[in-house]
């Protein structure tokens, strides 16, 4: 139930992007949007690890920031894998949009599924 919750949330937050950052951000629909968030999080499943595995001397070095990279890079996966259906202008925007993510992200666990635990 967490996974779709965060494939939802994802997608969710692919439209803010996309209606924000019109001239940076382009998706066709909320399918469009949904599918996205729905290959990220495979992305997010089977490459992350390789790459986070890949880069980890320089994750230590930078003390976990260069996981934005990362982050952003599987964003520019998504959107390559994609085609026209979802379209970020480059990897400054996919950059930006990797630590939105996070950080909403963080916020929305950690009020949503923290409550239902205490209970």
């Amino acid at each position: 139930m967490r996974w779709i919750g965060g494939i939802i949330i994802n997608a969710i937050l692919f439209m803010a992007f996309a209606g924000y950052f019109q001239e940076s951000f382009h998706l066709v629909g909320f399918t469009a949007a949904l599918e996205a968030s729905l290959l990220l999080s495979i992305l997010n499943i089977l490459v992350r690890p390789v790459l986070i595995l890949l880069t980890l001397p320089v994750t230590v070095l930078t003390m976990g920031l260069f996981l934005f990279v990362i982050n952003a890079v599987t964003l520019m996966l998504t959107d390559r894998l994609m085609g026209s259906a979802f379209d970020i202008s480059g990897f400054g925007m996919a950059f930006m949009a990797a630590i939105l993510m996070s950080v909403i992200n963080l916020i929305v666990q950690k009020t949503l599924f923290e409550k239902r635990k205490r209970r």
